[in-house]
């Protein structure tokens, strides 16, 4: 999916003269700086003519403006927030540096790591757990993590049994597209089912398949999960690997460096309302009123916020049916929790409809760990009693100091959080949801064809795929 296109050819030149075209009617020249909303109110009356526009600042927005840069290209990115990142946000608590959004890379990931070597930035290991909670006949209990590990390895070695053949080719999920028409329109629930599980390892995986789903275990995919696996290694601890490594600098070190190098002119505060595309043209119409025209559009939002963006002509089936269904979970609620004093980096999972579903360790601070959790629909994280009283089911007497909670399905320009496919979607919506619509391009992590979903390695993967279908319409 490498897309450099640093070489002069024949499309390069009819950009050229389009470009030529496109300014001596009347193109505004941007500056490649952070600009605000008021910025576009100013001129809400007037149409700046720009080479491209790509619609939102993530790790696939930010990889659609470098490569078109590279290409002699000057991308314009509106972004909704006031900061880049989407679905990542590396901010603080507690004094700490934290990810309020997505947090980790693995080491089979390679578009990324590419990504680290060329600005020069490096990773390193997140905590490992000292112990394990988990539920038991009789209430939860503290194992050593190499028996939980053990026990959990054998348990999803079950669960995804048979995915090494319809995931032949994990990079290439529809490679075995006879043998998925018999698996894609299982749910995670509809997996757990079919396997004799004991009431206590039913808890211990769909603690897991609930978090992932993003409520209950009926949402999510098999084939979703199974692909993540595959492409892992093909096991549960191969898989467990992919949330080992944690960029220095935070997940929004390396985007601020794809962004640097394409000197885009990048409008924050600018949320998209209106598409559309006549004569050759994109016009793209914000919430306060300003206007862009150009000739080609990347929609680089999630999935779940394109149904509110007004589409003309209308998107088509496979767009339609994502946003409407949804591909970013609907409940996506990440907490951090600073627990007093000197803890054990504990480890622990709870059944499905759990308050706390999983809780991940991190670093001991002075006067207290901090700890991750994903919370289930049960949880009011509004409530400190109740946030207290959840994190008190895994560290019995623990006085919790502070937590802060981001509940993703509330946040307007995500609709909802990491993505992850729903039954039959991948049979349903690939591959006609990767092809332009007109002069108009997708791109993100909700629809890549490898890492998908929940991994900014699929994001950026997308974003090489869009680049190079813009490229050849600008």
């Amino acid at each position: 999916m490498s897309f450099r296109g640093t070489e002069s050819n024949g499309p390069a030149e009819r950009r050229f003269d389009r470009r030529s075209l496109l300014k001596a009617a009347g193109a505004t020249a941007l500056t490649t700086s952070l600009i605000p909303a008021t910025a576009g109110v100013a001129r809400a009356k007037e149409a700046a003519t720009v080479d491209a526009i790509v619609i939102g600042a993530g790790y696939a927005g930010g990889t659609v403006a470098r490569e078109l840069a590279l290409q002699g290209l000057k991308p314009l990115v509106l972004e909704a927030r006031n900061r880049i990142g989407g679905r990542i946000w590396t901010s603080t608590f507690a004094g700490a540096q934290v990810e309020v959004g997505g947090s980790w890379l693995g080491p089979q990931q390679p578009l990324i790591h590419k990504e680290l070597q060329r600005y020069n930035r490096s990773t390193f290991e997140d905590v490992v757990a000292e112990q394990m909670v988990l539920p038991g006949d009789q209430g939860f209990e503290v194992l050593p993590p190499e028996d939980a590990f053990a026990a959990l390895g054998q348990l999803w070695g079950e669960f995804y049994a048979g995915s090494e053949n319809y995931f032949e080719r994990p990079q290439e999920p529809l490679f075995r597209s006879d043998l998925l028409a018999s698996v894609d329109p299982l749910s995670l629930s509809d997996r757990l089912g079919q396997l004799q599980l004991s009431p206590t390892e039913l808890k211990w995986l769909n603690s897991e398949t609930s978090v992932y789903s993003g409520g209950p275990s009926t949402r999510g995919a098999l084939t979703a999960m199974a692909q993540w696996i595959q492409l892992s290694g093909g096991s549960y601890g191969t898989y467990s690997t992919t949330m080992s490594l944690r960029p220095v600098g935070g997940m929004t070190a390396v985007l601020q460096a794809m962004f640097n190098e394409s000197q885009a002119d990048i409008r924050l505060n600018s949320p998209v309302k209106k598409v559309t595309e006549s004569g050759g043209l994109v016009t793209v119409e914000t919430t306060a009123g300003a206007k862009f025209v150009s000739p080609v559009v990347v929609v680089a939002t999630p999935a779940n916020v394109w149904k509110n963006i007004t589409f003309s002509p209308g998107l088509p089936a496979a767009h339609t049916q994502a946003t409407t269904q949804g591909i970013g979970v609907p409940h996506a609620t990440k907490m951090w929790v600073q627990v007093q004093g000197n803890v054990p980096a504990t480890a622990a999972q709870a059944g499905e409809g759990s308050p706390i579903l999983m809780m991940v360790p991190q670093q001991q601070l002075a006067d207290g760990r901090l700890f991750i959790c994903f919370t289930g629909p049960s949880l009011n994280v509004s409530n400190a009693t109740d946030v207290r009283a959840a994190v008190q089911q895994f560290l019995p007497g623990a006085t919790v100091l502070r937590y802060q909670a981001m509940e993703w399905a509330k946040d307007p320009y995500a609709g909802g959080g990491w993505g992850l496919r729903r039954p039959n979607q991948l049979l349903q919506l690939f591959p006609s949801i990767e092809q332009p619509h007109g002069r108009i391009v997708f791109a993100g992590a909700d629809i890549a064809t490898g890492w998908h979903g929940a991994f900014i390695e699929g994001a950026i993967e997308s974003g090489f795929r869009a680049a190079q279908q813009a490229a050849a319409l600008a």
